[in-house]
C-alpha cells in the first residue's frame, strides 16, 4: 500500500483475477469432434462388449463342432510316445532340446531366459521413453521385437520339423489319430485318413531268404521275431514305407539314433555281406498293402 499526500493506491499481488500465460494446451471435451468420437460409458464400451460376445460365441461353435482330440490313458511304460505341448508353447519346447539350455545348464533354459524374456517385455514401457512412434526412428526397441518374432517362429517351426521325423523314423502314429479310428469305428464311420499302425501290418513274404537270415541276425535280440518291437524299440513293419533297401543298409552299418551300429556284429555272427544285402532288401519290402 502507498500513501501520496491525501490519495491512496492499493496494488494487488498474485491476484487470482491476473490471468496466468501457459504454453500447455487444454484438452478438448471429445463433444468438441462430432460424429468421430463418443462417450467412453456407455456407448464405446457397449460395442467392445457385442465385438467380445460375438468372438467367444465363434470359438465356443468351433469348440462344439470340432473337439479336441483325445489319446489313451497316460502310460508311464510306453517309450515309444513322444510329448508334445500346444502349439504356442513349442517354442519353448525347442529351445530346452539344444545343449546349451538343456542337462547340466536347465536352469539356464527353464529360468534364466524366460525370466529375462519376459521381464523385458514388463520393463520395455519404463526402458523405452521414446515419444517416437516410427519404428525404424526406435532402433534398440524395434531390434529386439524382430528378433524376437523370427527366433518364435524358427523355433516353433523347428519343433514340428523335428516331431514329424521322429514319427517318421520311429514308425509311431500318433494317440490320438488311433483313438480317433477306435471313435469312429465304433460309431460305424469310415476314419479319417492316417497312417496304419506299423505293429498291425502283417509280415510281408514270409519265404523270402531275408527271413530265414533275419532270424540268425542280431534285429532279433531287440526287433523280435514278429518284427513287432517293444515300449522302447519301434517295429521293422511298416520300415519299407520309411526307408529304402539303401538307406537301411546305411543305418545297419552307421546306427542311427539310439541304435548302435549292427555290420560288424552281425558279421562276427556268421552271416556275409551277401546275407547282409539280401536282409536289408527283405526289410525293404515290409510295406503297408495297397488298397
Amino acid at each position: 500500500m502507498a500513501h501520496k499526500h491525501d490519495q491512496e493506491k492499493i496494488h494487488y499481488v498474485g491476484d487470482s483475477r491476473v490471468p496466468i500465460k501457459s504454453d500447455r494446451p487444454i484438452p478438448q471435451d471429445y463433444t468438441a469432434y462430432p460424429g468421430k468420437s463418443e462417450a467412453f460409458v456407455p456407448n464405446f464400451l457397449l460395442k467392445e462388449w457385442m465385438v467380445g460376445a460375438v468372438v467367444l460365441v465363434g470359438f465356443m461353435v468351433l469348440v462344439l463342432t470340432h473337439p479336441a482330440p483325445l489319446g489313451y490313458l497316460a502310460d508311464p511304460l510306453n517309450a515309444n510316445f513322444i510329448p508334445m505341448p500346444d502349439w504356442y508353447f513349442l517354442f519353448m519346447y525347442q529351445l530346452l532340446k539344444y545343449p546349451y539350455t538343456s542337462e547340466n545348464f536347465k536352469i539356464l533354459g527353464t529360468i534364466v531366459i524366460p525370466t529375462l524374456a519376459f521381464g523385458a517385455l514388463m520393463l520395455a514401457p519404463f526402458l523405452d521413453t521414446s515419444k517416437e512412434r516410427r519404428f525404424y526412428r526406435r532402433p534398440i526397441a524395434s531390434s529386439l521385437m524382430i528378433f524376437s518374432i523370427i527366433a518364435v517362429f524358427y523355433l516353433t517351426v523347428a519343433s514340428w520339423t523335428h516331431y514329424q521325423h521322429e514319427l517318421e523314423a520311429r514308425g509311431i502314429t500318433p494317440e490320438h489319430f488311433l483313438k480317433e479310428e477306435e471313435v469312429m469305428a465304433s460309431k460305424g464311420k469310415p476314419p479319417a485318413a492316417s497312417k496304419p499302425n506299423p505293429a498291425s501290418l502283417a509280415i510281408v513274404a514270409e519265404d523270402d531268404p531275408g527271413a530265414d537270415i533275419y532270424s540268425r541276425a542280431t534285429c532279433i535280440a531287440c526287433h523280435g521275431d514278429s518284427l513287432k518291437g517293444n515300449a522302447s524299440i519301434p517295429p521293422l513293419r511298416g520300415i519299407g514305407d520309411v526307408y529304402t533297401q539303401e538307406e537301411i543298409m546305411d543305418i545297419i552299418k552307421n546306427g542311427k539314433g539310439g541304435m548302435a551300429a549292427q555290420y560288424d556284429q552281425n558279421i562276427d555272427a556268421g552271416l556275409t555281406a551277401e546275407d547282409i544285402d539280401t536282409l536289408a532288401g527283405w526289410l525293404a519290402l515290409q510295406k503297408a498293402p495297397v488298397e
